[in-house]
């Protein structure tokens, strides 16, 4: 049992021991290390003279994976949470981070049952779920967790606005357009492809009106574009500095001692 618990503190993220943090660490360069590995393994040339030398590395490192994914599950039953020796392992094994960590390492095993190199070759770039293991260990990431769910009902608010906008300039845009550009704007469907890339400003200029009314229009999707999509950078914005206060602000009263924190 002690065992068990030591080695549950050692997975959990955040320890302050010495061999706690050399852990995280450890994880995150081999993180990193593996994305660096799934980078230079796309060029041919590179991966068909040190194919060893991946395959090698991507043994260890899956090696490694799999047994934090399985010291995670079976160590977590100290948790009082998650105590049940098998319904409390199985609702620890569906939360996210552990889905993460299972997908992180799957592509590996799978690749064993299948001889189409192809197929093979597209596994090696599922490897960069592992990347998204740096979730765990991020502060920062965790902060933008934090201010998603705060700012979230604005969010949801600014991007239905901007899906509503979206319908209607790709709408009218066909309604302008369909006569003088009957293969461009076949369907309102395909005016999708414009409104978007107008929306965003990103202006590619492959498509474009040519009649009065649907230049007009443009103009004014133009505009209406750089506030709108601008909008949900600004609600982020707000609450990562909401977030930067909260964390600055002192927990308790320098004078008295008592928790400056309101109490639920």
């Amino acid at each position: 049992m002690q065992f068990k618990a030591r080695t549950h503190r050692l997975l959990e993220v955040g320890g302050d021991t010495r061999e706690e943090l050399i852990f995280d660490w450890g994880i995150m360069a081999l993180i990193a290390a593996n994305v660096v590995a799934v980078i230079l393994s796309t060029v041919d040339a590179l991966y068909l003279q040190y194919q060893a030398l991946f395959q090698l590395f991507e043994l260890v490192s899956v090696s490694i994976f799999t047994l934090e994914y399985l010291g995670r599950i079976w160590a977590v039953t100290v948790n009082e949470g998650y105590s049940g020796p098998v319904t409390g392992r199985i609702r620890y094994a569906l939360k996210p981070m552990l889905i993460i960590d299972l997908l992180a390492i799957l592509p590996f095993y799978v690749g064993f049952f299948f001889v189409d190199l192809r197929f093979l070759r597209a596994l090696r770039l599922f490897r960069f779920f592992r990347l998204l293991k740096l979730a765990r260990y991020s502060q920062s990431i965790r902060s933008f967790k934090r201010v998603l769910q705060d700012k979230r009902e604005d969010l949801v608010v600014s991007i239905s606005a901007t899906l509503i906008l979206l319908v209607l300039a790709a709408s009218m845009m066909y309604f302008f357009e369909r006569t003088a550009q009957p293969d461009v704007f076949s369907s309102i469907p395909a005016a999708f492809w414009w409104a978007v890339v107008t929306l965003t400003t990103v202006g590619y200029g492959d498509v474009y009106p040519v009649t009065f009314g649907g230049r007009l229009f443009a103009a004014i999707v133009a505009f209406l574009g750089i506030g709108l999509f601008a909008l949900p950078a600004s609600i982020l914005s707000s609450g990562f500095v909401e977030q930067s206060s909260t964390a600055d602000s002192p927990t308790y009263c320098p004078h008295c001692g008592e928790s400056l924190r309101e109490e639920h």
